[in-house]
């Protein structure tokens, strides 16, 4: 569906996941550790700007690979300390043209999408809509939008007391929403 839209995406891959490496099919974090041991020269050094404008150095080596159900997809493999001793990020996008600084720049967005997507989900209902055509589905995620919107300015009538530790003193979803 993204790529009948004509864009690109970039996600994070499975260690577990099979790619074609040297006509063998091989798990990336087999890959990603036989790289790190052998040839660590392969990561690159590159400074990616993130989506809250933070300059952050990576270590990361690309390629394009094949996947079994994918085909061929541009695989990038991410470190953040210079000696290659954390846990590797595995990233995989469509856009093979693109290089691994922008995959990560482009991967840095996604945490805003996920949560804006978890609280649509839990708190506006857009997961229990049963609408037939995309103007529906449209008119759906704006009226929840809106109410969403409206839920965080509410105030809350609930005493001082009554507030949850967890919240800091601010009032959660479920006091606003006890209050209307």
């Amino acid at each position: 569906m993204i790529e009948s839209a004509e864009k690109h995406w970039v996600s994070e891959v499975k260690s577990s996941r099979n790619i074609l490496w040297n006509d063998q099919w091989q798990r990336v974090d087999a890959i990603g550790l036989e790289l790190r041991i052998h040839h660590p020269e392969s990561f690159r050094p590159i400074q990616v700007t993130c989506r809250n404008g933070e300059t952050k150095p990576i270590w990361a080596f690309t390629k394009v690979v094949r996947l079994k159900k994918f085909g061929r997809k541009r695989l990038v493999i991410v470190h953040e300390q210079a000696d290659l001793q954390d846990p590797p990020r595995f990233l995989l996008t469509d856009a093979l043209h693109w290089e691994s600084g922008r995959v990560m720049q482009t991967w840095s967005y996604r945490w805003s999408c996920e949560v804006f997507h978890e609280v649509s989900k839990q708190h506006t209902g857009l997961e229990s809509a049963q609408v037939r055509n995309e103007e529906a589905v449209n008119r759906h995620f704006r009226l929840s939008c809106v109410a969403q919107s409206i839920l965080q300015r509410t105030a809350c009538s609930g005493a001082q007391s009554e507030r949850f530790e967890f919240a800091q003193g601010k009032q959660t979803v479920g006091q606003k929403l006890y209050t209307l």
